[in-house]
């Protein structure tokens, strides 16, 4: 019945189609919204007086598809299928758009009318909005940003007829006044992020956001699909991926290493996740894991590191590998030399002159003009770009990464600009050598790996790389043989991480 509802409007179903367009909004495909509420207790639908609520409504997937579901689980306590309807979509089902053109999708999608007080909608309201609503909302500046997202004055702070990209659920200070009612359910995806540095090239995350005021209004159980880069931080994440970490109420997680396994057509820089928050209930949190067409399944504690490690057999082999200490410190931060990525040099050099490697040049500088550590640019050490080498992070159609993109040994006297981060501070170009050679091991990318999220490469990357006595050379091999690893594990290293060539990881063989 519910199907046959909603199927007489949809066909071909446009949510479908929207959900294989790229763009810059995400939309759900209705069969993820439908695996989300899988996740929740399905005595809910059978229960009159469970409420829903999408803060983020673009296509109204998730109302729609919670509606279909009400409509049969209710069928034996409201028997008129119109009661039924009105009961569902006047005291059930509650949405907050975030744009005025998905508020009238969104009510397309639930009332089949965009304007459910019409005559063609399934049930009638008084207003036009229906219980989907959009207000527009200004941003709240001071000091050149919005207090409540963080959005830039300068870039946000728009003409009436453009979009500002304010939403209303986080830019209020107590949610529960918006419906002023209490939800059992709160359901979504919200927007990912916000630009913050011009030209599309900087953005910040905004989605932690949404979730943190969903649970101001405590409901039973949250459910929001959102980007993986969670798992290891990122920009303005830390204290919410400690605050997810360390969250016993979250029961089910489930993982897509590559984003268009889940949304096609959509790159999502490190993968998505959806994850389900009972607020009733503690545990070990049923983790899945979908990379490359296969899915492993275990329960897991989220917080055993202070990032969350996507890999079953990953996990084994950071346990293993930190009988070691790591070599993070072996690691410079962002900017080792104190120059910009867009800094150069002068085309000539003099006699007392640092060579200067940037993305596409090499120029020189005087040793007045290097902004810090003059003891590293002084010795050997190797540059490695600070940018994987992956688009998006995301593994190609066979599930296999490099990781690394750009390593280079670097001479004395010889420094780069911010595009590269440096490792190692060596005496001599053997040592060098085998640091350079040790990078480029199928052991280190992939324990690179368990700590990126995006496709930046930073010094908190090298976590759970364990150090080595550098005076000798490391094949994978030797560290297989190190360390313990099973054959299976062996193999699971092998089917993700590809090789690198010597273009790939740029040797001097001048000594």
């Amino acid at each position: 019945m519910a199907d046959a509802l909603f199927e007489n409007v949809y066909n071909p179903d446009v949510l479908s189609c929207l959900a294989n367009l790229s763009n810059d909004e995400v939309f759900t495909p209705p069969d993820v919204a439908n695996a989300m509420l899988d996740m929740l207790p399905q005595e809910l639908f059978s229960d009159p007086d469970a409420t829903f609520l999408d803060p983020a409504c673009k296509t109204g997937v998730f109302l729609r598809e919670i509606a279909k579901r009400l409509i049969v689980g209710l069928e034996d306590k409201i028997p008129d299928l119109q009661e039924r309807l009105d009961h569902i979509f006047h005291k059930q089902l509650y949405g907050i758009a975030i744009t005025e053109l998905t508020s009238l999708l969104s009510r397309r999608s639930l009332y089949c009318s965009k304007y459910p007080n019409g005559s063609y909608s399934l049930t009638k309201f008084i207003s036009a909005e229906g219980n989907i609503r959009y207000k527009k909302i200004l941003h709240n500046w001071k000091n050149g940003k919005c207090v409540y997202c963080g959005a830039k004055q300068d870039q946000f702070d728009r003409e009436d007829n453009l979009d500002n990209h304010a939403y209303e659920w986080i830019h209020v200070i107590k949610p529960e006044d918006i419906f002023k009612m209490h939800f059992t359910t709160i359901i979504g995806n919200p927007p990912y992020q916000l630009e913050d540095g011009g030209n599309g090239i900087s953005a910040s995350p905004i989605y932690q956001l949404f979730i943190q005021q969903a649970k101001k209004l405590n409901p039973e159980y949250l459910v929001m699909i959102i980007p993986s880069r969670w798992y290891t931080g990122g920009k303005g994440l830390d204290k919410f991926r400690n605050e997810m970490l360390n969250d016993s109420h979250i029961l089910r997680l489930v993982d897509y290493v590559n984003s268009k396994d889940c949304f096609p057509g959509m790159s999502v820089g490190g993968g998505v996740c959806y994850f389900l928050r009972d607020k009733n209930k503690t545990g070990e949190c049923l983790f899945t894991n979908n990379n490359a067409g296969k899915s492993t399944t275990s329960y897991r504690k989220l917080n055993e590191f202070d990032v969350f490690i996507r890999y079953d057999v990953g996990l084994s082999i950071v346990n293993k590998a930190r009988k070691s200490p790591s070599i993070i410190d072996n690691i410079s931060t962002r900017n080792p030399f104190g120059i910009p990525s867009n800094g150069r040099g002068r085309k000539t050099k003099r006699d007392d002159d640092y060579v200067l490697y940037s993305k596409d040049d090499i120029t020189y500088v005087s040793p007045e003009e290097l902004g810090k550590n003059i003891e590293i640019a002084n010795n050997f050490k190797i540059m490695i770009s600070r940018f994987s080498a992956e688009h998006a992070g995301e593994p190609d159609k066979s599930g296999m990464v490099k990781v690394l993109s750009r390593t280079k040994i670097i001479r004395p006297k010889e420094i780069c600009t911010d595009t590269y981060i440096v490792g190692g501070n060596f005496s001599s170009y053997e040592e060098a050598e085998n640091f350079h050679n040790y990078l480029q091991t199928k052991f280190v990318r992939f324990l690179l790996l368990q700590s990126v999220s995006s496709v930046n490469i930073t010094r908190d990357c090298f976590q759970f790389v364990p150090v080595q006595d550098f005076s000798k050379s490391w094949t994978d091999e030797d560290l297989y043989k190190k360390y313990g690893l099973s054959d299976e594990e062996i193999n699971f290293i092998d089917s993700m991480i590809k090789p690198m060539s010597m273009e790939e990881g740029d040797n001097d063989t001048d000594k």
